[in-house]
């Protein structure tokens, strides 16, 4: 999933490019997580009051991870397309890419193409993310 991260001028620096390219390397490890359907691999790259925001609405990391464990929510694809716009704050980073992905929700398939914004901090040494927020792309 991980492509180039889309640092400002105004923000190179080896420090921040550097957390960029990590980024941008975590982004793709989950998103490989989340095509193996193991709950507790995804659940490494989140933290635990994690969310995500989408057009049903807000779901917990408890709730999302109980879909993947039932086998009811399977995803056999999940791909960055394109350039990944990474801004680092502090400990704190902003991860927004367009992605295309296929997921089967009880049986029936469904192909998404979606924006999707995630927020990470970094907590001892590693960044989790604790919000996910999905639109659908026209």
């Amino acid at each position: 999933m991980a492509e180039a991260a889309d640092v400002p001028a105004e923000q190179q620096d080896s420090g921040t490019e550097a957390v960029a390219a990590l980024l941008a390397a975590v982004a793709a490890d989950w998103a490989a997580a989340i095509v193996s359907d193991d709950a507790a691999r995804i659940a490494e790259f989140m933290a635990d009051e994690w969310v995500m925001v989408s057009e049903t609405g807000v779901s917990s990391k408890t709730e999302f991870l109980s879909y993947v464990e039932s086998g009811e929510l399977t995803h056999s694809a999940m791909e960055l397309t394109g350039r990944a716009r990474i801004r680092v704050y502090g400990d704190t980073a902003v991860f927004t890419g367009r992605v295309t992905n296929t997921a089967h929700h009880q049986g029936r398939r469904f192909d998404a193409d979606e924006w999707t914004t995630d927020v990470f901090v970094r907590r001892d040494g590693r960044w989790l993310c604790v919000l996910s927020q999905i639109t659908a792309a026209r």
